[in-house]
């Protein structure tokens, strides 16, 4: 693929994040507020603040802290497969592992992907942490 039509790693990340969004909001019927992704050579870190669902926040204001914390790890469970076909169909690379958790006292859940390799883009240099494996 020329260079010129690949994309670049800021359109991956932006795609990914509005993608992951719209994930959310189609399986989970929540819009979390701000999703931030960043590529780090073969590895994807991602940032989704306001993840919890109306139902885990009213189980955290009941007390039930545990319930809370099970069905938030339920969740991601469900979602995890069609996150990682998102991330696969956005960056044109596999997904080898997904890791990720959620803080019930923040709202937010960090995920991190472990791709198969760095994705191909326009500006492979501002990739933060891409090694050469050549050598």
């Amino acid at each position: 693929m020329p260079a010129a039509s690949k994309p670049t790693i800021g359109q991956l990340e932006r795609s990914l994040s509005q993608k992951i969004q719209a994930l959310y909001r189609e399986q989970l019927g929540h819009l979390p507020s701000k999703v931030t992704c960043q590529i780090f050579g073969e590895k994807l870190a991602v940032v989704i603040e306001d993840s919890l669902t109306q139902p885990e926040k009213l189980l955290v204001e009941e007390g039930q802290k545990d319930l809370a914390t099970q069905v938030r790890s339920d969740l991601d469970d469900a979602i995890q497969p069609q996150l990682k076909t998102v991330i696969e169909d956005i960056l044109g690379v596999q997904v080898l592992d997904v890791l990720s958790d959620a803080t019930l006292s923040t709202g937010r859940t960090g995920l991190i992907a472990v791709l198969d390799k760095t994705p191909e883009v326009r500006n492979p240099a501002s990739i933060p942490k891409a090694k050469s494996k050549a050598g």
